[in-house]
């Protein structure tokens, strides 16, 4: 974990601090969905079916309004609370809600709810894309975004046209095919909107995540109040293919800590129903 942070944040020292805007990449498999156009309204049903490109009514998500390459730091003052896979899988699923954290403008302070598909390549190189929602103390303070990080492009990526706000729940699929390309998909306007597509060096399974994750600016130490967010729904796809499946106490896991910081965890299922937030006083 330590590692993929350092890769995360050290690749933001001394770039530019204008915003920079990237579309989906285009691949023979996608080049047919038609573009989201308008995002309309959150949705008001959970999934229909898996994330696929032949889900109906699915669509390419367009580009991300922001990324942010603003500021740069050493990584620490870090707090994980979920699980993640001991063994590799095709994919992740499941739902997060949306909540208001105390981030504080102009800081490195950031709370997100995120899958993530990563693989360890040795000599300290870690590759992995993840998605959800954050809220950080340099993309619009405040407020709530949908986004995604690739190594590929080593950014942030920010989708306001998708406008969640705090009691939203979010519904979120990262998932591959057969030749190793990985797809984060987010489910809006009831269907299934493509986010990114990315060729990573992951192969087709990988090491999943599911977290919240909490990180106060280590030169302004403070309280970061963070009310409860709440998962669930989690399934993992097999690799190679296969239905999807409950994430449950016979896949061999790795959790995090009951609790660290000042964050409670809290397995209502392990691992598929949870939530995590302030420890209750």
């Amino acid at each position: 974990m330590k590692l993929r942070n350092v890769t995360r944040w050290c690749l933001l020292t001394g770039l530019a601090a204008a915003l920079a805007v990237a579309a989906p990449a285009a691949s023979s498999s996608t080049a047919r969905l038609p573009a989201c156009g308008v995002p309309g309204p959150a949705s008001t049903t959970p999934p229909t079916g898996p994330a696929t490109v032949d889900s109906p009514g699915a669509c390419r998500g367009g580009d991300p309004a922001l990324e942010s390459d603003k500021f740069a730091f050493t990584p620490s003052g870090y707090h994980h609370l979920g699980a993640g896979t001991r063994g590799e899988w095709g994919g992740v699923s499941g739902r997060f809600s949306v909540v208001d954290g105390s981030i504080r403008p102009q800081t490195y302070d950031f709370v997100v709810g995120r899958f993530m598909a990563k693989r360890d390549l040795g000599g300290g190189r870690i590759a992995w894309l993840e998605a959800g929602w954050s809220e950080t103390g340099w993309a619009s303070p405040g407020r709530q975004h949908i986004y995604t990080f690739d190594t590929n492009t080593n950014r942030w990526r920010f989708y306001d046209q998708y406008a969640v706000r705090p009691g939203d729940q979010v519904w979120l699929d990262i998932n591959t095919d057969r030749t190793g390309l990985w797809r984060a998909w987010l489910w809006w306007n009831n269907r299934w909107n493509l986010l990114t597509q990315q060729r990573l060096p992951l192969g087709p399974s990988a090491r999943i995540e599911q977290y919240v994750e909490v990180h106060v600016d280590a030169s302004r130490q403070a309280k970061i109040d963070m009310p409860t967010v709440t998962v669930d729904n989690v399934q993992l796809r097999p690799a190679g293919g296969g239905p999807a499946r409950y994430w449950r106490e016979d896949v061999e896991t790795e959790a995090a800590a009951p609790s660290r910081g000042g964050f409670c965890l809290d397995w209502k299922t392990r691992y598929d129903t949870w939530s995590a937030g302030d420890c209750a006083p």
